[in-house]
């Protein structure tokens, strides 16, 4: 099937039935827009990063800006937000598959936010499905029929609608614009923007979004002026799109007041993406040899640099009038096992209630089984009011509370081998073009399996990464293990009724990656391209 395409403008892909509802010429031709626009500062932005993770790898610390010390100390708040964003105590997130869309938007949650991005594995034919799938729940058009012929359809009530894009360091590899591959975030902001935005309005909730992975104020500047143009582009009011930023690297925790601020028209606050600002902190440090984590398990949200992290940002965030949204625990329901289960469920409510009093305005959950939980603990605390903007925190934080890295250990056999087995199970089944799966009762998407490799690589290259038994982590270690975990992935996916020809494959991406002398910065950049 052949597009009418703007100028300049190629699609290297198959173009499915259906798809040019969404590849239409004037949706692309937004596409273009924004990229000839903004293209050269996301290069130059991209290009900081470089440079600034050189000079961090040199020894530079990270600390707040001197340049930008008016912006914090200044009196300013966000625009006010619309009703439909006054109460989020419930978040519910999952990839733009159509039965999880359903299951989402009826899960009972407040706000329900659709991921492009970690959770979702950007096959063309996943992110094009997804915007259809996207159109047509928004118009309450979607339905879903399994193959045992169960059928999933949305209720009335549904959850409100945030749309998570790519990060600004992915491509959409199968569009170019003038010869330039254009940001896989800009593709699927525009395009869902374009075809939803005035259906959004006139039905009382949208556009809303969430963005992800910045590493700076001038990363949120460029969104903002995205923003900005597309709304100019099809008549909408300035101020119309609100996002919310997820604080999920170590270098935003420093900027996360000028990144409300460079938002502030736009701006829908602030959330704490916990498992990628793990792996923030392990990438940033690779190669501080005073710098090693403990096992993933022992890094919870109440260790010293975790903590600091969730009280700053809620302390902005209210000082900025904005809501603060707390993370996702990773535990999901465990159905076959009742003691399990009541102890994940038990993980589940102390994580709620922890955010809760600590002042979030709500927070995330990974399954529709959790959503009752997390509202009962918001519930506890906040009665009959929708957030707790009016809860300020006093504390103040600074660089030696961001940056206290503890704990070190421990770091266990077995926690070294579920890196490794999380990590090849997760990428295989990334590779099958699906990008969130429940492993070992908890529920896996890129960021997790970043930490998984991150923490092998750290742990061998660190003259602190030691087993609790006294023995180094080697490659010659991790090489060892590496074929019997896959022998376990196998055994587990065989057991699911899932084929597994594309474990072999992830188990040489994962050793590769995790013993790479030159540390990879994204874990789905290669994969990407190895993908159709």
């Amino acid at each position: 099937m052949s597009l009418n395409l703007p100028a300049g403008m190629q699609i290297n892909a198959p173009i499915q039935p259906g798809y040019e509802n969404i590849l239409t010429a004037d949706a692309l031709a937004l596409v273009a827009k924004l990229h000839r626009a903004f293209e050269a500062r996301r290069q130059e932005l991209l290009q900081a990063r470089i440079a600034r993770q050189a000079r961090i790898d040199a020894g530079e610390m990270p600390d707040f800006l001197a340049e930008t010390k008016a912006i914090r100390e200044g009196d300013w708040k966000i625009a006010p937000l619309p009703k439909a964003l006054e109460r989020r105590r419930t978040e519910i997130t999952g990839p733009v598959e159509a039965k999880m869309v359903i299951n989402a938007y009826n899960s009972g949650a407040d706000s329900y936010m659709t991921d492009f991005e970690d959770s979702n594995s950007p096959k063309w034919d996943n992110q094009i499905q997804g915007q259809i799938n996207i159109y047509k729940a928004i118009r309450h058009e979607l339905s879903f029929k399994n193959e045992a012929g169960k059928e999933y359809k949305l209720n009335d009530k549904v959850a409100t609608l945030q749309i998570r894009p790519r990060g600004w360091h992915l491509d959409e590899k199968h569009v170019t614009v003038d010869g330039q591959r254009v940001s896989g975030g800009i593709f699927d902001f525009a395009l869902v923007f374009f075809h939803n935005a005035k259906e959004q309005i006139a039905r009382g909730a949208g556009p809303f979004f969430y963005l992800p992975k910045m590493e700076s104020h001038l990363e949120a500047r460029l969104w903002n002026d995205a923003f900005v143009m597309a709304q100019d582009h099809i008549g909408l009011p300035q101020g119309t799109i609100k996002a919310t930023v997820l604080i999920e690297t170590i270098l935003a925790t420093f900027e996360m007041e000028e990144i409300l601020y460079e938002l502030r028209n736009h701006s829908s606050g602030l959330n704490a993406g916990r498992w990628d600002y793990i792996f923030s902190c392990i990438k940033k440090f690779k190669k501080n040899k005073d710098f090693c984590l403990a096992q993933r398990s022992a890094i919870t949200m109440e260790v010293p640099f975790m903590r600091s992290y969730a009280l700053a940002l809620v302390k902005a965030c209210h000082k900025r009038g904005a809501p603060a949204m707390g993370g996702m625990s990773a535990l999901i329901p465990i159905k076959n096992d009742p003691v399990a289960n009541e102890k994940a469920l038990a993980g589940i409510r102390h994580d709620k209630t922890r955010d809760a009093n600590d002042g979030f305005d709500g927070g995330w959950v990974a399954h529709p089984g959790l959503v009752s939980i997390a509202a009962e603990e918001f519930q506890k605390v906040l009665g009959e009011r929708p957030n707790q903007w009016e809860k300020q925190r006093d504390e103040n934080f600074g660089a030696k509370d961001f940056l206290n890295f503890q704990p070190e250990q421990p770091i266990t056999e077995a926690g070294l081998r579920n890196n490794i087995n999380v990590g090849i199970h997760y990428l295989g089944s990334w590779l099958a073009g699906n990008g969130c799966v429940p492993i070992h009762n908890l529920m896996e998407d890129a960021a997790t399996a970043e930490i998984s490799r991150s923490q092998v690589w750290q742990w061998v290259v660190s003259p602190k990464g030691k087993l609790d038994d006294g023995r180094k982590v080697t490659a010659e270690m991790v090489r060892g293990m590496v074929p019997e975990e896959l022998a376990k992935v196998k055994a587990t996916v065989t057991a699911q009724g899932e084929e597994t020809a594309t474990y072999d494959q992830a188990a040489v991406i994962f050793e590769t990656m995790s013993l790479s002398e030159d540390y990879p910065e994204f874990l789905t950049l290669p994969l990407y391209e190895a993908m159709e």
